[in-house]
């Protein structure tokens, strides 16, 4: 059986644009927040989170101290210690990733412009030429006595997320964090209001609602 070893980082410089994180860490106030663990450095370390599927801050903050030099090569990015690791994940404000994450779908698509398109390999979203989108709710379990955003009883949820994901880049859209006292029907109108003509979206049952159904039928949305 042959083995074979792919290092994905190298390709994060030819990826990001220079000075991209950087640039949106200035005008977003997080680099004067930052001493030795800076902006970009959070960011691969958060990459590398997501592509290895890492268990905690141990397992991240290990693993970097130990090849600290092959991460140096990636724009001087530095290891992380676990307080600093923790600390900007609580303090560092979560405008700079959500621009960060959509200026990064806009480059995609300009330096590939099949980056969307090539996710439609196989099934039955090869018969579909338009953008496809669903959307859906995660219920996120809080505890009331800890949190003071649960507002209701313990046993019950606090918090619900409703997303809006593009089937093409398998990325998501559009997304909306509240208390979960709101029924899905009712969150569905402003996730949805940027689709745009002969588009298609898909919903659940719980989604059921006739007018925004019509509104979306007039604008030119297929559900």
């Amino acid at each position: 059986m042959l083995k074979q070893v792919c290092n994905l980082y190298p390709g994060l410089r030819r990826i990001f644009l220079p000075h991209l994180v950087n640039r949106l860490a200035q005008e977003h106030g997080v680099d004067k927040k930052s001493r030795t663990f800076t902006p970009w450095s959070h960011v691969v370390a958060l990459l590398y989170v997501h592509l290895t599927h890492a268990m905690g801050l141990n397992d991240v903050c290990d693993s970097f101290k130990m090849h600290k030099g092959a991460l140096a090569t990636i724009r001087g990015a530095t290891p992380p210690a676990r307080n600093n690791l923790s600390y900007s994940k609580i303090v560092r404000v979560a405008a700079m990733a959500k621009e960060l994450h959509l200026a990064m779908i806009d480059c995609l698509i300009r330096q590939s412009p099949a980056f969307a398109l090539s996710k439609i390999r196989s099934g039955y979203l090869r018969r579909f030429r338009r953008a496809i989108h669903t959307f859906d709710s995660t219920t996120i379990i809080l505890v009331a006595n800890c949190l003071d955003r649960a507002k209701q009883r313990r046993q019950k949820t606090a918090a619900k997320c409703h997303l809006r994901l593009n089937m093409q880049s398998i990325l998501p859209s559009y997304g909306i964090i509240e208390n979960a006292i709101f029924h899905d029907a009712r969150k569905a109108w402003d996730p949805c209001a940027s689709l745009q003509k002969g588009e298609i979206v898909a919903f659940d049952k719980a989604y059921v609602d006739f007018t925004h159904l019509h509104e979306l039928t007039e604008r030119g949305v297929a559900e």
